[in-house]
């Protein structure tokens, strides 16, 4: 595998400024203020999070790579001008994809496609970065674009597997995973990380929320294990720091990784609480994690969730504050002033924007204008800001 040379100015020099007042305007809010982790710097804060689009390949020698449908959509993300885009989930292993239609690399074919989308994210000054994960228990399963959700055998399903043989309400029951298997999942995101690097992300996160194989082994929803992979608070947490540690020995001390948690299961005291979450950040800290993606929830399917804008900011707000750990907040923030306020407070160091980049793949654009900000423009859509500015 080669690496790539990373070279990406911020932003590029074919990129106009232009804000809400004039050209001569500086950066003044907090949303669109640099941040820089080790050796990147991101040009702004308002990051689109990462979210499933089931649409790889799923047959041949070319599965599990990105289509023509990643490139349109990611690209269009990125002219839109967030400073970080984190692709979706990509499966460490084949039977860790949540349905066939997932985003894989576990092998070296996988790599050029992935490379199409940094090429074209760093070309627009985004930082590129990319999911890592396994499913588990909700692995082999028919996907939001289709009907359904156990995948049969006869359609090409998979077994499973997890910490302990415990379902996921809906789905087949797992296969408990031997130590010398976990040993190969922590190897498994270690290859995937390094390939990622080889493919042109900058930022690989690993994913340990959403009720998937990372976050079975916190929770004792699902894991029931007896081993030093289960029972006590060090033991649950273990296979999270191996990742951590095998994740940084990859990639080595120039690149961010980041580690995504679901701060609660919703269902204590008998999930992963939040005080668990700002215990394991501390230790995530210690063992070369640069930040944590606080979302929540996915360990059972019917958790009682105070659903509402900003709804996990505060869980964002104690791991930073609390364990000292960069956070960025996601969860319905959906406006600008909203966003701005949670950075201005202090709650959060980033903001994570999901469905609402679907619906506006520049919201990072528009909210500079209502910030009265600077937002650097592809020059292919000067004419329009210049006869906005005139109006």
């Amino acid at each position: 595998m080669s690496s790539p040379v990373r070279t990406r100015p911020h932003p590029p020099p074919w990129r106009t400024h232009f804000s809400s007042s004039s050209k001569e305007s500086i950066v003044t809010s907090n949303l669109f203020t640099p941040l820089t982790l080790r050796g990147t710097t991101f040009p702004n804060r308002a990051w689109m999070a990462p979210m499933c689009q089931y649409s790889a390949a799923d047959s041949g020698p070319e599965t599990g790579a990105p289509t023509d449908w990643h490139l349109q959509h990611y690209g269009s993300r990125a002219a839109g001008g967030p400073g970080l885009i984190l692709v979706e989930a990509t499966g460490v292993v084949p039977e860790g994809r949540i349905s066939p239609y997932d985003l894989g690399i576990w092998n070296d074919t996988q790599i050029e496609a992935h490379r199409r989308l940094t090429a074209f994210m760093r070309g627009q000054g985004v930082v590129p970065g990319i999911q890592i994960a396994h499913a588990g228990r909700k692995a082999s399963t028919v996907g939001e674009l289709k009907p359904g959700d156990a995948l049969s055998e006869a359609d090409g399903g998979w077994e499973t597997v997890a910490p302990s043989p415990v379902a996921f309400p809906g789905l087949a029951t797992p296969r408990g995973l031997s130590r010398e298997e976990v040993r190969g999942v922590v190897e498994a995101f270690a290859r995937a990380a390094r390939r990622a690097i080889a493919a042109g992300y900058e930022v690989i996160e690993i994913h340990g929320a959403h009720g998937y194989l990372v976050h079975q082994f916190l929770s004792p929803t699902a894991n029931r294990r007896d081993d030093e992979y289960g029972g006590s608070f060090e033991n649950r947490t273990r296979l999270s720091v191996e990742i951590a540690d095998a994740v940084r020995e990859a990639v080595g001390e120039d690149v961010p990784v980041f580690y995504r948690l679901s701060a609660t299961d919703w269902t204590e005291p008998e999930g992963w609480s939040a005080d668990e979450t700002v215990r394991l950040a501390a230790i995530l800290k210690e063992h070369g994690i640069d930040m944590l993606d606080v979302s929540s929830g996915g360990m059972v399917p019917k958790a009682d969730i105070p659903v509402g804008p900003g709804y996990q900011v505060e869980f964002a707000t104690r791991v930073s504050r609390e364990a000292g750990l960069p956070s960025a907040a996601v969860g319905l923030i959906t406006e600008p002033g909203q966003a701005e306020k949670i950075l201005a407070d202090g709650e959060a160091d980033a903001i994570l924007l999901g469905r609402e980049l679907l619906r506006d793949p520049y919201w990072p654009h528009r909210a500079s204008l209502e910030l009265g900000d600077v937002h650097p423009v592809p020059a292919q859509y000067e004419r329009a800001e210049r006869a906005r500015h005139r109006s």
